[in-house]
């Protein structure tokens, strides 16, 4: 009955973890589906929800499984063939938690849409070496002549 219960678990935990990026990929600033800013925030915000649930499914298939098969490990009077934990049961507790992380990230993607606007910065233009050290040194004059090279120099 258990591997049924993780198994139902891992099944939910992959179905979540689409329609996650689903909703994720409509709710990135970046593409044209899904409405104004606000509206993508909040389905960004839906789509971390669900990679946070979708996580805590995985995590808790990966736990109750290995719960199992450690009590059955340690008991003496458990006669049938004795399991290990497996490099499977940890990348599921490594790919749960950054299910996890990730749906955070996103859920927290909202709060900057709701920061006042950003200001703009302005643009001064790039300085060039001459005109910085105009800038710079006007007072000292510079003694050495301009230096000339060709082609050559520079292979």
């Amino acid at each position: 009955g258990y591997i049924q219960a993780c198994r139902g678990l891992m099944i939910s935990a992959v179905c979540l973890g689409f329609f996650g990026a689903v909703f994720g990929l409509v709710g990135m600033k970046c593409t044209k589906v899904g409405g104004s800013d606000q509206t993508k925030a909040k389905i960004a915000c839906l789509a971390g929800l669900i990679f946070i649930l979708s996580g805590l499914c995985s995590m808790t298939s990966c736990s109750l499984y290995a719960n199992r098969i450690t009590s059955e490990f340690f008991d003496p009077s458990f006669v049938a063939q004795k399991y290990e934990l497996g490099a499977a049961l940890f990348i599921g507790w490594a790919g749960a938690s950054l299910c996890i992380i990730g749906g955070s990230i996103f859920c927290f993607s909202i709060a900057e849409n709701s920061n006042s606007p950003r200001r703009g910065y302005a643009y001064n233009g790039a300085t060039s070496m001459m005109s910085s050290r105009t800038k710079v040194h006007n007072s000292v004059p510079d003694k050495t002549p301009p230096k000339h090279f060709d082609k050559n120099a520079y292979v």
